[in-house]
């Protein structure tokens, strides 16, 4: 197929969509696919033409929120991935959650803040999570455990949105959980060797190690699992994607959020589930192409 793979793009995460969109389309090309790689940093970016589909490894706004996917629709463009609705609601993460309860599904307790002035709640304690409503990859995530970095802390998440989703801490395991297709892949466990899973654990080497499987129970790690698929299936999500959960000690799932379009490069979590159930780097990228183009084919968008 002629494959275009969308990478970098302008937001925050634009870094890591670099790595990610590099590998896939090294992958690809190893599969024998016909792959362009194209980066939309800039307004008026076009598709090569000739086209057939493209393979989305772009991350946090933009390319995660619905507005690159919108403009694909509108071009009648084969694309990976979920659709724009789902993908605006799954990085929204107070819409998430609203969507879980809806269906369920237990996620932590909540709040939203509006105001960098705003208090913490009388009714809450420390220790909170704070996390911008609309970024992802850990971006802004600060966590509060005593009163004096409330400030500063709250003030750090909104510089990346204009609303903050203030969460309980919930104490547990980590865990995230890729979905490929209709089917939960293998439990991954992510241990920070050092504090809490932030930005910087997540992206330098060295500092968090990850089990895959988990070390779970077949009973635990089946709910965990139905769990990240009922998540997944109420924000309407399609092909494929993450879900991070937490797992208390009576090991009950505790769904945190949704990543729509996962980090690819070789050791993202998403590759390592899929290697634990048996699938290479170029097979699973070859198969999230496939599964778009199994969909049914829309014309563009009218004009």
């Amino acid at each position: 197929m002629r494959v275009t793979v969308l990478l970098g793009g302008p937001s925050s995460e634009r870094e890591v969509s670099l790595r990610s969109g590099t590998a896939v389309a090294e992958a690809l090309r190893r599969r024998g696919h016909l792959v362009t790689e194209l980066d939309p940093v800039a307004p008026g970016w076009r598709l090569p033409e000739g086209t057939d589909g493209v393979f989305l490894a772009l991350h946090g706004t933009y390319g995660e929120d619905g507005t690159v996917q919108r403009a694909l629709e509108e071009l009648g463009m084969i694309y990976t991935g979920c659709d724009a609705i789902s993908s605006g609601v799954a990085f929204d993460k107070v819409l998430t959650k609203s969507c879980c309860e809806r269906r369920g599904i237990v996620t932590a307790r909540h709040n939203v803040i509006r105001s960098p002035d705003e208090a913490l709640p009388p009714d809450w304690e420390l220790p909170v999570v704070l996390k911008p409503v609309r970024q992802g990859s850990s971006v802004g995530l600060q966590f509060v455990e005593r009163m004096e970095q409330w400030t500063g802390s709250l003030a750090e998440a909104f510089r990346h949105d204009g609303e903050v989703l203030m969460e309980e801490l919930v104490l547990g395991r980590e865990v995230t959980v890729g979905i490929l297709g209709q089917a939960a892949l293998p439990v991954v466990e992510i241990r920070p060797k050092h504090g809490r899973y932030d930005y910087e654990r997540k992206y330098s080497p060295g500092l968090t190690e990850y089990l895959c499987p988990a070390p779970f129970d077949d009973q635990v790690t089946e709910r965990i699992q139905s769990a990240a698929i009922g998540a997944f299936a109420a924000v309407g999500g399609r092909d494929y994607a993450r879900v991070d959960v937490m797992v208390t000690a009576s090991g009950a799932p505790v769904v945190l959020e949704v990543n729509t379009l996962p980090g690819m490069t070789q050791t993202s979590l998403f590759p390592k589930a899929a290697a634990a159930a048996g699938i290479d780097f170029d097979e699973l990228c070859d198969r999230m192409l496939r599964i778009a183009f199994e969909r049914p084919r829309r014309g563009p968008s009218p004009s």
